[in-house]
């Protein structure tokens, strides 16, 4: 049996997956990504794109798409890949999440196809409309500390907040304190707690690690999302990120979420669009 991992931060050793033989991974999702009960979707994304850059020709995610079939909980958990194909410059695979009942019977959790290639290879060329976006100084915005009553400001009662280093803009963070913008946005500074450095996999993590954007509407409670798609667009300068999620539309319980994360260069280096389902009060 092989492990496939890369480093010694939490994040890299609750990502490990160790190959029990061809496209078959054992992996063990950490309590420690968890909102409310149910493991982190971006945690989620990180823990298959390893299990894939294990199994898969190229290095790096290009374009990763998982649909959200239950929630996943904390504990054993089985991923099988398969190569769909291979080529010069990219390879596709897909990989399936699987979890099992007292009795036995597997419960697929989350099914991903991604195309992975190499982004140190790309051309140094950009032609893009895309600006980082305006958030204030890093001291300048809000922490967990930050929140009334000592409660988590970051994501609700969360442990996946103990890992994140994330600072609010505080124009996204009125909801916090019951005084939402109602505009459906959410931007902050972002890194994890024990100081890993971004690389492409942690943002498959990143896409999907900040408060929803429902809360920025007057709404609370959770949030599931159904469907995400991460680009992966260039390997992150070591440094602080900036994520910008916007939602122009919820409508019949549903609302998609646009993200965008940029570098300490200020490179556009990951986007995703989500589907989440609003299980909500207010």
């Amino acid at each position: 049996m092989a492990t496939a991992t890369i480093g010694n931060s939490e994040f890299d050793r609750d990502t490990a997956v160790v190959r029990r033989a061809p496209g078959v991974y054992d992996a063990h999702l950490s309590a420690g990504w968890t909102i409310i009960q149910a493991v982190n979707g971006g945690y989620l994304l990180a823990l298959m794109g390893r299990a894939l850059g294990d199994a898969l020709p190229h290095p790096d995610p290009f374009s990763v798409t998982a649909h959200y079939l239950t929630a996943s909980v904390p504990g054993p958990a089985v991923i099988r890949t398969e190569v769909v194909r291979t080529g010069r410059t990219m390879s596709t695979g897909t990989a399936r999440l699987i979890q099992f009942a007292e009795d036995g019977t597997e419960i697929e959790r989350l099914r991903v196809l991604a195309a992975y290639g190499d982004l140190g290879a790309l051309p140094d060329d950009v032609r893009t409309a895309a600006k980082p976006p305006a958030i204030p100084p890093y001291e300048h915005c809000l922490g967990p500390e930050a929140a009334p009553g000592g409660r988590p400001a970051i994501s609700g009662s969360t442990a996946i907040t103990e890992r994140l280093a994330l600072r609010l803009d505080p124009a996204t963070a009125g909801w916090a304190v019951g005084a939402p913008s109602g505009k459906g946005e959410m931007r902050a500074w972002f890194g994890l707690a024990d100081g890993r450095e971004p690389d492409p996999l942690s943002l498959l993590l990143t896409v999907d690690a900040l408060p929803p954007t429902a809360f920025d509407l007057g709404l609370s409670g959770w949030v599931p999302t159904v469907e995400l798609t991460a680009h992966i667009r260039h390997r992150p300068a070591p440094g602080p990120l900036r994520v910008a999620i916007t939602t122009r539309n919820l409508a019949g319980g549903f609302l998609e979420e646009d993200a965008e994360v940029w570098d300490s260069q200020d490179r556009l280096v990951a986007q995703s669009r989500q589907l989440a389902r609003t299980v909500l009060h207010g």
